[in-house]
């Protein structure tokens, strides 16, 4: 796979470029903002899917299937060393939809859902778009490194109004990638205090050389549900598909009985479900490639930062295609660092703000992209920083 080479995204109603304005005011950025990538998909996906186009015939689609279910246990038996049940794999049209029907499933209006901030900002939306609310455990950051605060988290796990917790793994933004000490107690907690456990493990793919991703369905199967996509990994979110991993007998009918009956989700997107076959069956040697990309666009920009600005702090990048860059160090507060980086550097940049937590202190840049446009935006933030220290 060329990760070197440029495909201009640009008037294909992509969020990430054509939509800059909505989050940043302006138009014509040069965008490093939302966790998708510029990367085209392997070729035995583009292959799959151009095969399947020409069948030309598009209609209702059953995901229920052994094929699919097989590709999601190979994968994950390759990745991971670890395979789910057949029956415990199910299908749903994005992550959130995941999150927001197991948080309808497993707690009442009015009930908390535990999050771990700085946090992806969808979890905020969706809990209280479901009119529950947000109670957060705020990670410990020292040192310029995360860590669970597990004497908060038990205090909030053993509120009997707090019915969930939403957990990220590996986490966005902090690029951590959970380890086992630290995933036994989570689980131990949960367990003791009957909490449900969601895990978004979305960005399990994405992971560092000397980190290993464990999917949490291997430390219980009861109270707990593993939700995630090959959409971030290989780049398909626009095709619509994602899954999860139940395996509580009843959950899984009640997760069904809403997407099937109270939605009407029950035939998927044919594309989406055969990248992901095609993805899972065929590209590991692809992703491999794309983790060697990622960790050298990171050392990069890592070098970059050290040697322009010796008072910002790169949080390590253990998994995901998102840096974590801590600028509280500099001179000038995050709001004048937007409007430089906006104004003068023409870039747009996630502001940490948005993640809650400390994370306004935090830019998050998705490195997820050609060198070429990396080293243009690395060029653009000194231009943007000049002169501050």
């Amino acid at each position: 796979m060329d990760f070197d080479k440029v495909i201009d995204r640009r008037g294909t109603y992509c969020t990430q470029w054509d939509y800059v304005a909505d989050r940043f005011g302006e138009e014509d950025l040069l965008p490093f903002t939302i966790s998708d990538t510029d990367f085209a998909v392997p070729k035995e996906v583009m292959d799959t899917l151009q095969k399947r186009l020409s069948h030309q015939v598009f209609g209702y689609t059953r995901w229920n299937n052994g094929d699919f279910q097989q590709a999601v246990m190979n994968w994950y038996q390759k990745r991971f060393a670890y395979q789910p049940q057949s029956e415990w794999i199910l299908y749903s049209p994005s992550v959130i939809y995941s999150v927001a029907q197991l948080i309808q499933m497993e707690s009442n209006e009015g009930d908390g859902v535990i999050i771990q901030t700085p946090a992806y900002d969808a979890f905020f939306k969706t809990i209280e778009g479901n009119q529950r609310r947000v109670i957060e455990n705020p990670l410990i950051y020292s040192a310029g490194y995360y860590r669970i605060d597990f004497e908060d988290l038990e205090e909030k796990l053993a509120d009997p109004r707090n019915k969930i917790l939403l957990f990220c793994s590996p986490h966005n933004p902090t690029g951590r990638v959970w380890t086992e000490e630290e995933l036994r107690p989570v689980v131990s907690l949960c367990v003791k205090y009957n909490v449900f456990l969601i895990s978004d493990e979305i960005h399990m793919d994405v992971v560092s050389q000397g980190h290993k991703h464990l999917p949490i369905t291997q430390f219980m199967t009861n109270n707990v549900a593993l939700v995630t996509s090959g959409s971030k990994t290989f780049n398909f979110p626009g095709l619509i598909f994602s899954y999860l991993i139940l395996p509580n007998s009843e959950d899984r009918e009640l997760f069904l009985n809403h997407l099937k009956n109270k939605d009407g989700l029950s035939s998927t997107s044919i594309l989406g479900m055969e990248a992901t076959m095609a993805a899972y069956n065929y590209s590991s040697d692809w992703v491999d490639e794309l983790n060697t990309y990622i960790a050298d666009n990171i050392h990069l920009a890592t070098t970059f930062f050290e040697e322009k600005f010796e008072k910002v702090v790169i949080v390590p990048t253990e998994a995901t295609y998102l840096m974590w860059i801590d600028l509280s160090g500099i001179s000038i507060p995050m709001d004048e660092v937007q409007r430089r980086l906006v104004h003068i550097g023409r870039v747009a940049i996630m502001d940490g703000e948005v993640y809650g937590g400390n994370g306004e202190h935090f830019l998050r840049l998705n490195v997820g992209c050609p060198r070429a446009k990396l080293i243009e935006g690395l060029n653009r933030i000194e231009k943007s920083l000049e002169g501050v220290e």
